[in-house]
C-alpha cells in the first residue's frame, strides 16, 4: 500500500482505532522478529514497512493527542 494512501487511511481512524492498529502492527513486528531470528521470514522488506507503519500510528496519535489539547 502507498504510504500517501495508508497515512490518508489511518487518519480518518479514532483514536481506540488507533491503539488497535498499533497493537497489531507490534504483534505483526514481534512475529516477523521471530521469523528472521529462526531464518523463515521471506519477506525481509514487510519488516521495514511495519515499523514505518508503527511510526504513522504513533504521529497520528500525537497530533489528534495536541489537537485536542488545543481545543
Amino acid at each position: 500500500m502507498k504510504s500517501s494512501q495508508r497515512q490518508s487511511d489511518l487518519s480518518a481512524l479514532s483514536p481506540d482505532q488507533l491503539n488497535d492498529e498499533l497493537l497489531n502492527l507490534k504483534k505483526e513486528q514481534f512475529n516477523l522478529r521471530f521469523q528472521g531470528a529462526t531464518g523463515q521470514l521471506e519477506n525481509v522488506a514487510r519488516v521495514r514497512e511495519v515499523r514505518r507503519d508503527i511510526a504513522r500510528v504513533r504521529t497520528l496519535q500525537r497530533q489528534k493527542t495536541l489537537k485536542s489539547a488545543q481545543a
